[in-house]
């Protein structure tokens, strides 16, 4: 067969202050014409590094780079790596960049950038542009788009605008596709409609595709080869089945889910009447509604809320964490023998948020602060008596209790999201560090001790920058910096969906323990369901923002897998 991409001893390196860090070490492997080839291997292993040097967008250090009969070294010209960037093209997992024009003009413009040098639409009296447009449909057909040709990109669901996105990348007429972690983070048909249209365009134009993913069942259903990278060195290669096989052998065991306490269920959320309407962009321009759905979160389970993108998960959690208020109903929480309204201002809701530990998917900790320093952040605004503190110094400050309220939501907020609100109300972010200075050293290593027990996390992890910790470290951390306060609930949106198996598991079981040893009440959105079996007491499934079903794991997430007519699931 004829090799369309050879590697030999790629070696590439880092600096990180003083130290050297290799993140590629001697990588030698080929792929075939037509070939498509899969990478597997933990968080932080090489893998996009490796995809980064072959799109030409980094220059490595030692080694040749080979693609169809292309020589790139790290001394070749900048013409070289131009020709490379030419002949490649890349789909990253979280990448949605279309312009806001028809489907069929997104790709238009990919095909007329090649003559003119930028993304640009021809003028329609160009003698060439029917040609175009008969060639952006052609990409279309090929990945299942025609039908929307004519169609507001904005208004695609999430697998669409990924096909589309592949469409403009088949424009390019590349020699080789590279896939960085293409349907990580969506829900299970998404990336079925994903993986058939890379089979299907590899089926009708022989194009060789280099897959990075550490999801086995994405590699088993996807790919005709695999090579395993770990520390930047490939470990194996060959069939993906055994190679799967051999790369799950050092996954460690998975602890038990805590057993449910005997006797009558504590309810710790109730969820009453919630209706709410949204305008999904996402999700084919319509809008979406929730009417009249109720449901109780207990104390102590690890519920999870399950359903296809755009099913209202996320909004829910929202409406759940007090950051969007229903346009009718009530989330209640329990406060001692009270219960609290999250969805209006009321005297207890701040007492409410330093109860709850939040953590999003885009969670990030911060470079520039070592993690006892971050430590000393979440637990000056959630330890126990900032509260009544807080309250003295805003009333010093000539703060109302209503303000204070709102400024206490925002410490649990994205950073950005954090800013447009203090702008809003009329103050710079040092205004949270005067109402919630940081604990002090000794206080904060005292209260991080049990956590990162729970967590398996060394103590001298404290001490370091986030950049030196590994991805697994990285995850447990923030886990740490959102449990220090030992909150009673923890709320987590998809945090954990860009993880390998083995560092998953890993995290599965420090949830577990943490549920285990506090009696943390834990609610999660995830679109891994192997996750979500192993690690919840129970699971909610809604779709169009409906109330569908509510059990067992397995049961729940069977349902959802029927619904959305997968198969990649079920490939050996």
């Amino acid at each position: 067969m004829t090799k369309m991409l050879q590697i030999n001893n790629l070696v590439k390196e880092y600096s990180i202050g003083s130290e050297k860090i290799r993140a590629l070490d001697g990588v030698s492997f080929s792929a075939n014409e037509g070939e498509i080839v899969g990478l597997i291997g933990r968080s932080g292993g090489g893998k996009s590094t490796l995809l980064n040097i072959i799109r030409g967008l980094e220059r490595f250090d030692e080694g040749v780079l080979n693609l169809d009969g292309l020589e790139v070294a790290p001394n070749s010209t900048e013409e070289t790596f131009s020709e490379l960037k030419r002949n490649t093209a890349i789909h990253l997992q979280r990448s949605f960049a279309l312009w806001s024009d028809y489907v069929v003009n997104d790709v238009v413009r990919k095909i007329y950038s090649l003559k003119i040098g930028y993304e640009g639409m021809p003028p329609e009296d160009l003698p060439e542009y029917d040609d175009m447009v008969e060639e952006a449909m052609k990409y279309l057909k090929m990945v299942g788009m025609e039908g929307k040709a004519r169609h507001i990109d904005y208004a695609l669901s999430g697998g669409e605008k990924q096909r589309v996105i592949i469409a403009r990348q088949l424009a390019k007429k590349p020699k080789i596709l590279l896939l960085d972690e293409p349907a990580t983070m969506a829900c299970p048909a998404t990336k079925q409609e994903l993986l058939d249209t890379i089979k299907n365009v590899n089926r009708e134009t022989g194009l060789t595709v280099l897959c990075a993913s550490h999801l086995p069942d994405i590699h088993r259903y996807l790919t005709d080869r695999l090579i395993w990278i770990e520390n930047g060195k490939v470990v194996s290669e060959g069939d993906p089945g055994s190679v799967i096989d051999d790369f799950l052998k050092d996954i460690p065991e998975q602890i038990p889910l805590p057993k449910k306490r005997p006797g009558r269920k504590r309810i710790a959320i109730k969820a009453e009447n919630i209706s709410h309407s949204f305008y999904l962009i996402s999700v084919r321009g319509k809008t979406l509604s929730f009417d009249s759905i109720n449901f109780n979160i207990n104390q102590g389970d690890i519920t999870s809320i399950i359903g296809p993108s755009g099913a209202g998960k996320t909004v829910m959690w929202n409406i759940l964490s007090g950051f969007i208020f229903p346009k009718q109903g009530q989330v209640l929480y329990r406060h001692g023998d009270e219960w609290v309204n999250m969805s209006k201002y009321h005297k207890r809701r701040m007492e409410i948020r330093r109860r709850i530990g939040i953590m999003f998917q885009e969670f990030a900790l911060s470079p520039h602060e070592t993690i006892i320093d971050q430590l000393a952040f979440k637990l000056g605004v959630k330890g126990q008596q900032v509260i009544n503190e807080a309250r003295e110094r805003a009333e010093e400050l000539g703060i109302q209790a209503e303000v204070l309220d709102k400024l206490y939501q925002i410490v649990d907020m994205p950073e950005t999201s954090a800013k447009d609100k203090l702008e809003e109300l009329g103050f710079s972010p040092a205004i949270l560090g005067d109402l919630f200075p940081r604990f002090p050293r000794t206080e904060t290593i005292k209260y991080a001790e049990s956590v990162f027990g729970a967590l398996d996390l060394p103590m001298n992890v404290l001490d370091k920058y986030p950049q030196e910790l590994s991805g697994g470290e990285k995850v447990r951390a923030m886990l740490a910096i959102t449990l220090a306060h030992r909150p009673d609930i923890l709320l987590l949106d998809e945090p954990f969906g860009d993880l390998d198996p083995i560092t998953l598991r890993d995290v599965t079981n420090s949830l577990k323990r943490i549920n285990a040893e506090f009696g943390t009440t834990i609610v999660l959105i995830s679109h891994h369901l192997d996750f979500v079996r192993e690690v919840s007491h129970r699971v909610i499934l809604i779709e169009d923002g409906e109330f569908i079903m509510d059990g067992k794991p397995e049961p729940v997430c069977n349902e959802l897998i029927r619904r959305s007519g997968v198969t990649y699931m079920h490939h050996t």
